[in-house]
């Protein structure tokens, strides 16, 4: 079971959510994303800072695989820093930068000082359209790296899904003050499904991950216990009666 979020509660038209990792670091908190629509598989980056405020880039996986590369180079950089050196800063701030190329999007990636400390700064910019980023706080390269890999190692760098039947539509349930949602999956292990609860006063959260091989043997325990209750409210009815 791992602590992630829901943020809105549901997927976009032809979106399936398959996996997120939720990464506190400093005053900020990241939300890692991988999503997949009818082209295939992609990564999206959510940074959402002290104040609510929102950012968010989109990658390829095999963008991402590339950004996991860079930002091994960029944390031994930065471990081999020295402190700032106030009275003599690089120019811009800038201490090392790269660039991803993928189709249209192009990625700049800077690492940077300023009065506040370090930071990698990720743009994102799609032709002519409007440039969004996020900053990563140097401290947390290694930390973001390590949970980016995670994501990689499970679903691959493959930016095109190999070719399998339609899967089946998420659904959703409210009970009292929390939301469930259903959602089917695979990656290369086979299909599985996500079951997530929400509480509808917290942005978080929480799911279980079931593999197709054992959604009989669960439907079973569940309709177990279902008919285990369903007996004893039964006899408590009769115990009233008497």
């Amino acid at each position: 079971m791992s602590g992630d979020r829901g943020r809105d509660g549901s997927s976009g038209a032809g979106v399936q959510e398959l996996a997120t990792k939720t990464l506190p670091i400093q005053s900020k908190r990241f939300y890692l994303d991988v999503k997949q629509n009818k082209r295939g598989r992609f990564l999206k980056i959510a940074e959402v800072g002290a104040g609510g405020n929102k950012s968010r880039i989109t990658l390829a996986m095999s963008s991402a695989s590339e950004l996991r590369d860079h930002l091994t180079d960029f944390s031994e950089h930065y471990a081999q820093l020295g402190p700032p050196n106030v009275d003599n800063p690089p120019e811009d701030g800038r201490l090392k930068s790269e660039i991803i190329v993928k189709d249209s999007r192009r990625y700049y990636l800077d690492l940077k000082e300023n009065a506040r400390g370090r930071f990698l700064r990720i743009s994102q910019t799609i032709n002519r359209g409007p440039r969004t980023q996020i900053a990563i706080p140097a401290q947390g390269l290694v930390e973001f790296r390590d949970a980016l890999t995670e994501l990689l190692e499970e679903f691959g760098t493959d930016d095109m899904e190999t070719t399998q039947p339609e899967l089946p539509e998420g659904r959703h349930m409210r009970v009292e003050n929390k939301h469930f949602y259903f959602d089917i999956g695979s990656n290369h292990r086979g299909v599985y499904m996500r079951i997530s609860e929400v509480h509808v006063r917290t942005p978080f959260r929480t799911s279980v991950t079931i593999p197709r091989k054992s959604w009989v043997r669960f439907r079973d325990i569940f309709e177990d216990y279902v008919e285990k209750m369903a007996d004893l409210s039964e006899g408590d009815g009769a115990k009233g009666s008497d």
